[in-house]
């Protein structure tokens, strides 16, 4: 049973991380992400409340990790550049995967309106997409398409990003309202394709 208070030393040293976010799975797939409290996390992982605030500020610190588990910075791309659309379709199944390897009934609890990690992580901050982040990564991409002549330069890269994650959020949506029943990459490239087709030179 979980308990209040600063973790014991034997607390902090195994490897209560792991328990946690192994719960936290679970309780999502079967509660949804609104079940989440740092209480019932701790009572279903059965760790102290202090052990849990030792590795997150906080309920959507915690979820901050199913979003940050992929660094897009080092992400190696496989589409070439002539190919944009393919390439941001890329992208971005690099974090639907990681989502659908967790399984339909997380993405689906997890894509809801009230998972304030998602939307402060798919946001804009100060006219900025935060560093590291797909999005980011997104419009990097499109710069650099835009540097080789494949986008028009007069298009703005940031808002071509932000409309691209929009598209993404809808077909993963979608993909949920379907219980998983639809080929997403397949939807996600035509769409991102059919977009991006206006700008492309």
């Amino acid at each position: 049973m979980a308990t209040r208070g600063r973790p014991c030393k034997s607390e902090v040293t195994c490897d209560n991380k792991q328990k946690i976010i192994d719960t936290t799975i679970e309780l999502i797939k079967t509660h949804g992400a609104d079940y989440l409290t740092v209480r019932n996390v701790c009572q279903a992982a059965e760790v102290a409340t202090g052990t849990f605030y030792h590795y997150y500020k906080n309920k959507d610190d915690l979820l901050m990790y199913f979003i940050k588990d992929i660094s897009f910075d080092k992400c190696e791309l496989q589409t070439p550049i002539s190919d944009i659309s393919g390439r941001i379709c890329e992208l971005y199944m690099n974090l639907i995967g990681r989502y659908m390897e967790l399984g339909k009934d997380f993405m689906r609890n997890f894509y809801t309106t009230s998972n304030q990690a998602l939307s402060a992580y798919m946001g804009v901050t100060d006219g900025q997409f935060a560093e590291g982040t797909v999005m980011e990564r997104c419009e990097r991409e499109l710069l650099f398409a835009q540097e080789s002549g494949i986008i028009d330069k007069n298009a703005d890269a940031h808002i071509l990003s932000a409309d691209i994650c929009t598209i993404v959020k809808g077909c993963v949506f979608e993909w949920c309202l379907n219980d998983g029943e639809m080929e997403i990459e397949r939807m996600l490239g035509r769409i991102i394709g059919n977009y991006l087709s206006c700008y492309q030179l």
